[in-house]
């Protein structure tokens, strides 16, 4: 199993929305950098988790966890003229964006700030989130990373 991190913002999509959609499952569509689109493409299989991100907020932190179930599938939005995400050059024949489908988990018992992981960063190593001037919205996460950053959340509910 692989181990990812997808920042969404919430004014554009958030927990919440998430929380909202038929079956807790939407596509993760939209990215428009060629690193992400690989792990899009590539990386994320069938079945990998991720933390659920929200990034661009006043206390950027980690919110909740999916999973993915749906691996990487051309981005369909690239091809609709009128999608903000549209590209002229990416055709059905030869896509240029992916997207996966991706299913909420749950939500975590508590946010883990941004301020928070960079306290830790001895322990996290050289975690993708942490690295000066990485604005990705898909990164990857060891099995180590996610375990440390899984046991900063609190054992029971509130």
């Amino acid at each position: 199993m692989g181990y990812w991190l997808l920042k969404s913002e919430p004014v554009a999509f958030g927990l919440v929305d998430l929380t909202a959609a038929p079956n807790q499952t939407t596509t993760w569509e939209g990215v428009r950098n060629y690193q992400a689109r690989n792990f899009l493409r590539d990386g994320l299989q069938l079945g990998d988790q991720a933390f659920f991100y929200h990034s661009s907020t006043i206390r950027p932190a980690i919110v909740g966890i999916v999973e993915v179930v749906r691996a990487g599938y051309p981005d369909e939005t690239a091809f609709d003229p009128i999608s903000p995400y549209y590209d002229a050059a990416s055709t059905p024949d030869q896509p240029r964006w992916y997207r996966v489908d991706i299913r909420l988990q749950r939500s975590l018992r508590r946010a883990i700030t941004l301020a928070e992981l960079k306290q830790h960063r001895d322990a996290l190593g050289d975690f993708a989130l942490l690295r000066r001037g990485n604005r990705l919205s898909v990164l990857p996460v060891t099995a180590a990373q996610w375990a440390f950053i899984l046991s900063l959340e609190p054992t029971a509910p509130f």
